[in-house]
Formats: structure tokens, C-alpha cells, sequence
């Protein structure tokens, strides 16, 4: 391919962010390359973790960030982190680059996760927050090759510890809030492929639900992952994740049993998810 012609080629191809570049196998991919091989994307083929509140979301989390090639920090909220286009002058200057607020949200949220996971000199990154629930569909278009692990738990027992950290919810309010997660929770579980953990058997036999976790993400098992409080994890505060006596003794404990009744709303989620 000529220079001049690759030139003039590349002119076109960048108005839709595109460009055209010389592969070389034996170095590590830049940051062009790395946006030309995925799209207007940074991160690869990252990970997210779906689940409703109180589901022990936090515990795997930090199971998963123990792996010496898997980053997965607290909740970083990317629902509630947007992009505002003050007025129609910016509006319309990047309506010419072919961005829309939308798109540039998808970029903004690419970028703090790909630099989070830089900066932790690991190779895959796991997000979790329970509000991406709320925003799967969004998520699955963003990251074509995105991957998702869905975490069930018992609905008695999410109800159950969510009233407990809400105590001035009315029974409703907590169902209705509890519901909703759910509801999200089994749309993107039957729409999307991914892997299943149940917290039953997280907490009977880590061991073995980490190996099947492993196998699906691509990476061997390493038996740190169990010891997460040997790692430093310190992020344990309202508004990051789970933030109890549990989660802070450092080790996986025993799962508390379920109540013996599971209220009318959230009766058909327990026979959807074998409970």
C-alpha cells in the first residue's frame, strides 16, 4: 500500500473513527492500535458482575480482585456518571464528529475503567454495582465483547438483609425495592449468555464455585483468591459496597439460612432461580 494512498484512506476512515495502521505482532499494542482493534473501545472483553442489593456481590468482588490477573474495584456508579453537553454549540460540534451524548458517555465510562485497570497492572476487569442492572442493555452495547457473571441468592434472605440496612422501609417499600433488581436481574439473565454463582454455594464451597468462576473468565484458579483479607482491601463503606462485620473479618463465612416464607412479590423469582 502506497503512503499517499493509505493517507488519503485513512482522511476518510477517521471521520468515522477509524484508522488504518501497521500491524507489528512483536510489540505491545498503543493506544491507536488498541482503539482500531476494538472500535472506539480501550477495554477488552471486560467483565460485570449482575446482581441485585445484598446479594453478596461485595464478598465475590473482592474474591476476584484477590486473582493476580483480575482487577475488580468497588462500585463505581457508571449509571450515574454522564456527560453534559452545556449547550447546542457543543451539542452540535460533536453531532460533527458523529458523538452523541449517549456515545460520549460510552467513551467516558470506557476510560475511567480502562484506566482503573492500567493502573492495577492486572489483564481483566470485573465491574460490579448493583444500579448496572438498570442499564444492562446499555452495557452489552457499549462493550460488544463484554462478559457477565450473574449472582443469584435466595429472595427471602436479599429481602431480609436489605430491610435490615433500611429498617425504616415499610415491608412494600422494601419488596418493591427489592423487586426491582430482580426484575432487571432475570431480563438480562435470560437475554444475555453468561455464568451463574449462586451465594449458597459461594459460601458452602468457595472453592469450587471459584474454579468453575475461573474457568469460565479464561484464567487459571489461584487459592489466594480466598484470602481476601491478606490483600488490603479497604474499601468496605456505605455507598462503595457492602460495608458489615462480615464482609470486614476478611474470609468467607458461613451463609445465614434463608427465612422459612418468601413474600407474595418475590415468590416467582425464587421458583424462576430453584429456590
Amino acid at each position: 500500500m502506497s503512503v499517499k494512498w493509505k493517507n488519503s484512506t485513512n482522511r476518510v476512515l477517521r471521520r468515522a473513527g477509524y484508522e488504518i495502521v501497521r500491524s507489528r505482532r512483536s510489540e505491545p499494542l498503543s493506544t491507536s492500535a488498541a482503539l482500531t482493534a476494538n472500535g472506539d473501545r480501550l477495554l477488552a472483553a471486560p467483565v460485570f458482575l449482575m446482581s441485585s442489593v445484598r446479594s453478596g456481590s461485595t464478598l465475590l468482588r473482592v474474591i476476584i480482585d484477590g486473582h493476580s490477573a483480575m482487577h475488580a474495584p468497588h462500585e463505581l456508579h457508571l449509571r450515574d456518571l454522564k456527560v453534559d453537553l452545556h449547550n447546542d454549540y457543543v451539542a452540535r460540534s460533536m453531532a460533527g464528529l458523529g458523538l452523541s451524548e449517549r456515545e460520549l458517555e460510552h467513551l467516558l465510562w470506557d476510560r475511567v475503567l480502562h484506566r482503573e485497570l492500567m493502573s492495577s497492572g492486572k489483564q481483566i476487569l470485573v465491574n460490579k454495582s448493583p444500579d448496572d442492572l438498570f442499564m444492562w442493555r446499555r452495557i452489552a452495547g457499549c462493550w460488544r465483547d463484554a462478559r457477565f457473571v450473574f449472582l443469584l441468592r435466595h429472595p427471602g434472605a436479599v429481602l431480609a438483609s436489605w430491610w435490615r440496612a433500611r429498617p425504616r422501609y415499610s415491608e412494600d417499600e422494601a419488596v418493591e425495592s427489592v423487586r426491582r433488581y430482580m426484575t432487571a436481574l432475570e431480563e438480562a439473565r435470560t437475554e444475555l449468555p453468561g455464568h451463574v454463582v449462586r451465594y449458597e454455594e459461594l459460601t458452602a464451597d468457595p472453592e469450587s464455585v471459584c474454579q468453575d468462576l475461573c474457568r469460565f473468565i479464561g484464567v487459571d484458579w489461584e487459592p489466594k483468591m480466598l484470602e481476601y483479607g491478606l490483600t488490603g482491601e479497604r474499601n468496605f463503606e456505605a455507598g462503595l459496597g457492602d460495608w458489615s462485620a462480615r464482609i470486614k473479618s476478611g474470609r468467607v463465612q458461613p451463609g445465614t439460612p434463608p427465612p422459612a416464607d418468601v413474600p407474595k412479590g418475590l415468590r416467582d423469582f425464587a421458583r424462576a432461580w430453584g429456590y
